[in-house]
């Protein structure tokens, strides 16, 4: 199921669905928020505080299941990640969801509500959160890729950001999915697993992990038979994701790892965690991967 498209105008909740965060960011995003000609909303819940958490789960939740249950907000946003997101699944009311159908955007930790969405057949988008993306303005996300991938009830076409290379030759076709490595890992072993479809292509990114914890990590994706799974491969730019002194570089660790896949893989796709502004990928839709003129391809609309 696709969200309907946001059009000028549209209330666009702000939800906490992790760690807490600046109020400056909050008020930097909703200025950003309204340039682009939307209405940020939000209520004091989004301020809860607990540890390292923005509030008790049950408070999360609620707020995320007023928006759903609002007819007059067409979009939530994610503050920003950190953790806590996987701490609403067991509370959150998927029929709900499924008869909101309305645009949700994060990355990082929200991986775990993308998923969700995922599990339960609607289209989400791992794009610009408001701490540090949406509150920076252009320094902080790709505006032209989230307007396409919200607004336009058309497929966003080809996407080819400076610095994307290949790391295997092909082209394949898919359903596009993903997120970030932490969390798609840490889902395993529960109901709200990362689950993704055969033949899908699949989108993997994280931050500041050393590589042999990326190899671990993507070892494990393997050893779950989720990456056999894949069609093809496309991995973020992985910022700070070095080896003291250098060696090995995160690169050639993702070479050695994708020596065998039969299918293309794309390196340096600048979605989620990055080193400039962040682009919008929506996930549940089909895509394709081009490797001649290194490229992602979204082939299908991701709202109507």
């Amino acid at each position: 199921m696709k969200p309907r498209r946001l059009r000028p105008g549209d209330r666009v909740a702000l939800v906490a669905p992790a760690s807490p965060f600046k109020r400056e960011e909050l008020d930097a995003g909703v200025v950003e928020l309204e340039r682009l000609g939307f209405e940020a909303v939000y209520d004091e819940r989004v301020f809860a505080r607990k540890r390292y958490v923005a509030g008790e789960p049950a408070v999360r939740a609620s707020a995320i299941h007023d928006a759903w249950n609002d007819p007059s907000i067409a979009a939530l946003v994610a503050m920003r990640g950190g953790y806590g997101s996987a701490q609403l699944l067991p509370l959150l009311d998927s029929a709900l969801m499924q008869r909101a159908a309305k645009v949700f955007v994060g990355y990082s930790d929200v991986t775990a509500l993308l998923w969700f969405h995922l599990q339960h057949g609607l289209v989400s988008f791992h794009g610009p959160m408001i701490e540090r993306r949406l509150a920076a303005g252009d320094a902080g996300y790709d505006r032209a890729s989230f307007l396409r991938a919200v607004q336009e009830p058309a497929a966003m076409g080809e996407l080819r950001p400076p610095g994307l290379e290949a790391l295997k030759a092909g082209e394949a076709t898919g359903v596009l999915v993903g997120g970030t490595l932490t969390q798609m890992t840490a889902s395993l072993g529960t109901p709200w697993a990362c689950d993704p479809p055969p033949g899908c292509l699949l989108f993997i990114e994280d931050v500041g992990e050393r590589p042999y914890r990326i190899d671990r990590m993507l070892t494990q994706l393997a050893q779950a038979g989720i990456l056999a799974r894949a069609s093809g491969f496309i991995v973020g730019e992985l910022p700070a994701c070095v080896e003291p002194g250098g060696d090995p570089c995160i690169r050639d660790v993702l070479i050695d790892f994708f020596r065998d896949f039969p299918g293309p893989a794309l390196f340096g796709f600048p979605s989620g965690h990055t080193a400039g502004p962040t682009w919008t990928l929506p996930f549940g839709v089909r895509a394709r991967i081009v490797t001649s003129q290194p490229a992602l391809v979204i082939e299908e609309a991701a709202v109507a």
